[in-house]
């Protein structure tokens, strides 16, 4: 090649990656934006969510605690000192600053156990070799060792839920705030933020082991990091959710199972309405978020016309499932990065009557896993799948679906458009913008 020529090649080279630069650039800038407080720095406690920003902001949006007073302004470090802010006499909104990493156990799970309660008992008495697989233990008296494990169960319950009130801004200080092994309870209530906080699993310190769960049985526990339990109005952004020092992976197996001690790290149930989730990191966690609890007649009756949720920016990594898994509700999921590690299930759940609209989002799947993981049928809802990317090519997440499913075939068309949407980045831009932008410690 002659230099003149090569010279040629090497400016128009320059030139597209400039021009590949300054839109990725112009993009996050234009993300950026659409964050309150980027170019209007202020007390981010008092940030609300902007208008058009996700279902949250439909009808009266969002603002949390932002026009508290100065005396409900509480800045706490303990799990007493937080429990006591939420519970604050008076209705009027309410901020509470979190600085550091609050533990809801930090003196272990031995302090809830009741005296009595011997686990390597329970496991002598409820083995499938003396028990069977045919009775569950709903019927053993409080002085079995279930009974007792109930009791303790019952204490723990008490301890490490805490409940959230209308009007209410909880936010973390700095970079490293977050709650570790608590339960936070959006029930009931309107108006709710949580922002920049690192929500470490809760693990159940007393599982239930239920015989006649499946061909083997299994153990199953309770709490979650964060429930909006028949609440409007709540924002969760810039947070992320881990299992921490607890993984799955390093939990002990018996009678053949695995000793479960974790549940969800966010349900979205019971009628619940009108939430945005964006910004967060979900991570290593295996039952991740569930929209709508159960495919029961009563359960629906309360849920139909509501779960109205949007998820838009958030990194879901090394997730096996529930990412989210959906039920009945309006679930808008845009410009979302999803990193499957090698345990991964799927991703979106396809539950009873769900209109779920899955839009340019990114996925990065290990070599070996097939675009048609990404869906899981759990029932025939129709559901709107476009503009995603997987491994940096397009694809269509249904079509897959079908070729690999044809016996279970899911079908295109959620039956709505969402309208409550920030800036819509194309899909090959999302992995770069979202990881350099979500979780907690990166709110500005």
């Amino acid at each position: 090649m002659s230099t003149s020529r090569w010279h040629g090649h090497a400016i128009k080279r320059t030139a597209a990656l400039v021009g590949c630069t300054a839109l990725v650039l112009s993009l996050t800038a234009a993300t950026a934006q659409a964050r309150p407080g980027h170019h209007h720095p202020r007390d981010t406690a008092r940030q609300t969510l902007p208008a058009n920003d996700g279902w949250a902001s439909h009808g009266t949006g969002t603002t949390g605690g932002a026009a508290a007073a100065e005396e409900r302004v509480f800045t706490v470090s303990t799990w007493a000192e937080f429990k006591a802010a939420l519970a604050a006499e008076g209705t009027a909104p309410r901020i509470i600053k979190v600085k550091g990493t609050i533990d809801a156990v930090s003196e272990g799970c031995g302090t809830f156990a009741v005296p009595g309660y011997d686990f390597d008992a329970y496991l002598e008495r409820y083995s499938p070799e003396n028990w069977g697989r045919e009775t569950d233990l709903s019927d053993e008296p409080d002085d079995s060792p279930e009974g007792l494990r109930r009791a303790s169960a019952a204490r723990q319950d008490g301890a490490i839920k805490a409940n959230v009130p209308a009007d209410t801004t909880i936010i973390g200080v700095g970079r490293n705030a977050g709650l570790k092994g608590a339960s936070l309870q959006i029930k009931g209530v309107d108006n709710v933020i949580v922002r920049n906080l690192t929500f470490e699993s809760p693990v159940d310190c007393f599982p239930q082991w239920d015989p006649t769960d499946g061909d083997k049985g299994n153990w199953n526990s309770e709490y979650d990091s964060a429930v909006v339990y028949g609440s409007t109005h709540v924002w969760l952004d810039h947070n992320t959710f881990t299992d921490g020092e607890h993984p799955d992976s390093a939990a002990p197996t018996h009678f053949g199972m695995l000793y479960q001690q974790h549940d969800g790290q966010l349900d979205i149930v019971k009628g619940a309405d009108y939430v945005t989730a964006s910004w967060n990191v979900f991570t290593e966690h295996d039952k991740t978020i569930l929209i709508g609890n159960s495919d029961s007649e009563s359960t629906a009756a309360v849920d139909r016309g509501h779960l109205k949720t949007t998820f838009h920016h958030n990194r879901f990594e090394d997730l096996v499932e529930r990412a989210p898994r959906v039920r009945f509700g309006q679930v808008d999921v845009y410009n979302n990065h999803f990193v499957a590690g090698e345990d991964y299930s799927y991703s979106f759940g396809i539950g009873k009557e769900s209109q779920l609209v899955a839009e340019h989002n990114a996925f990065t799947l290990p070599d070996g896993v097939s675009p048609a993981k990404v869906l899981k049928r759990w029932n025939d809802s129709p559901l709107t799948a476009a503009h995603n990317r997987v491994n940096g090519r397009a694809a269509d997440l249904i079509a897959a679906h079908n070729a690999e499913n044809p016996d279970t075939p899911l079908r295109s068309g959620a039956g709505w458009t969402p309208t409550l949407r920030t800036k819509v980045l194309p899909a090959w831009a999302v992995p770069f913008i979202v990881d350099h932008g979500a979780g907690a410690g990166r709110l500005r």
